[in-house]
């Protein structure tokens, strides 16, 4: 056969088999393909299974709660690790985590080497269910602190309120924390001191998971809540100041004043001017309002404004005056202690922890007596129109209303329990 045959039957074979090549990779679009221009092909990357960031099957793991007057010493010593590393770690942790924080309860996880030595390498500890710290038992200048990775759901709930807040959420498989959360939403428009017998809610909200370990209350999304016959809605929306809450025509909820100096607890005692005094035995005026809560719950200014006394007196006990501005001061009495950095010249932020809730002065029982001025002359707070704050800013109203209008649809689908509803219908019509 001549050479010019040969080189056409050796082309016309690479044909054939090119041609078959091309048809394979037709027939099954999960073949491989050729690889483009500056394209790299990599394997799968496969992620171990771990533990804080460490891969799990690096370690032997070891992990407990920390007992009751129990040290990191105490800890350390039972996994071998001798007093001179423990003391290295001690100093070494005063800027990032002091050890010396670590409290009963809490978790902590201990990883040693595979082999025979067991050796602690590394003490984990976690304050709380998010956050944990890393002290590295051979290299101390490398402590750190991290955050286990929080997944977010976002849930719907609703309730009739039978006998409280608290009690209904319990009712309906809800964390009670919510009702905190509703508290600091509706802080500026409803009175929760004042919630009724067969008021309801509906609420779109969030809940946060580590490990499918449930670790509180997210944001709220919308709410919907019902008091004393009238709706009042909530939506939360990132204006050009940042995210807030407004109503359902964009006004905002926010208000001058809180409605309480309490994020929650109960009134004992309203403005009056004749009450039977609990301690003097007599009937005189009452120019404040009471609200009792435990020994040590915080109290919030109620208002931006700047202290103007902070200070013990016989009757008013420890107590914070602070003026707003020419118009508002407020007043808390019978504090258990004041708060840090609380003195005659300091501003405060609404919502600022100024004290705490106690008995000092002439007071029978833990409560704070608040006291509000308007032009110099004290009034009755719960009776005073507070001023709204900013609506939503006109550039943005369109993009708040359809965001509005699509909550408050997933809103009104949320079913509530329609025999309480007709109950709670029948109550309002005798009334």
């Amino acid at each position: 056969m001549s050479s010019h045959k040969l080189a056409y039957f050796l082309l016309a074979g690479v044909a054939v088999i090119f041609t078959a090549l091309l048809l394979l990779c037709d027939k099954d679009d999960t073949a491989a393909k050729p690889l483009l221009a500056n394209q790299v092909e990599v394997e799968p990357i496969v992620v171990p299974d771990s533990i804080f960031g460490f891969p799990k099957d690096s370690f032997d793991i070891f992990q407990g709660s920390i007992a009751r007057n129990e040290f990191l010493a105490d800890i350390l010593l039972g996994h071998d690790v001798d007093y001179v590393t423990i003391d290295r770690v001690a100093r070494a942790s005063k800027d990032v985590y002091d050890v010396r924080y670590l409290r009963h309860g809490k978790k902590y996880t201990i990883l040693k080497s595979t082999d025979s030595l067991a050796t602690a390498q590394y003490f984990i500890y976690q304050p709380n269910a998010i956050e944990y710290v890393v002290y590295p038992l051979q290299d101390t200048s490398q402590i750190y602190v991290g955050e286990l990775p929080v997944h977010v759901r976002t849930r719907e709930a609703s309730g009739v309120i039978t006998s409280s807040l608290f009690e209904t959420l319990q009712e309906q498989e809800v964390n009670p924390a919510l009702a905190m959360e509703l508290a600091n939403v509706y802080a500026w428009t409803i009175d929760f001191y004042r919630i009724q017998r067969n008021d309801y809610f509906k609420v779109i909200f969030e809940e946060r998971y580590v490990n499918d370990e449930f670790v509180g209350i997210g944001e709220v999304h919308a709410s919907l809540f019902n008091h004393s016959g009238g709706d009042f809605y909530a939506f939360q929306f990132d204006n050009a100041t940042g995210k807030d809450y407004f109503d359902d025509e964009g006004n905002s909820l926010r208000k001058a004043f809180l409605k309480s100096p309490l994020k929650y607890g109960r009134m004992t005692s309203g403005y009056t001017m004749k009450r039977f005094h609990p301690v003097q035995k007599r009937w005189k005026a009452h120019l404040g309002t009471d609200y009792a809560a435990p020994r040590g719950t915080p109290i919030l200014a109620v208002g931006d404004g700047v202290v103007t006394e902070a200070r013990f007196s016989k009757y008013n006990g420890n107590y914070v005056k602070i003026r707003h501005n020419s118009t508002y001061t407020t007043q808390y009495l019978h504090m258990s202690k004041i708060g840090a950095g609380m003195k005659p010249g300091t501003s405060v932020r609404q919502g600022d922890v100024i004290g705490y809730v106690g008995s000092t002065g002439l007071a029978t029982g833990p409560h704070v007596c608040f006291r509000f001025w308007k032009n110099g002359k004290q009034v009755n707070h719960r009776n005073e129109p507070m001023p709204p704050s900013k609506p939503v800013d006109p550039s943005q109203k369109e993009e708040f209303m359809k965001l509005m209008l699509q909550s408050k649809e997933q809103l009104d689908n949320v079913p509530i329990d329609f025999i309480q509803r007709e109950e709670m219908k029948e109550a309002r019509a005798s009334l």
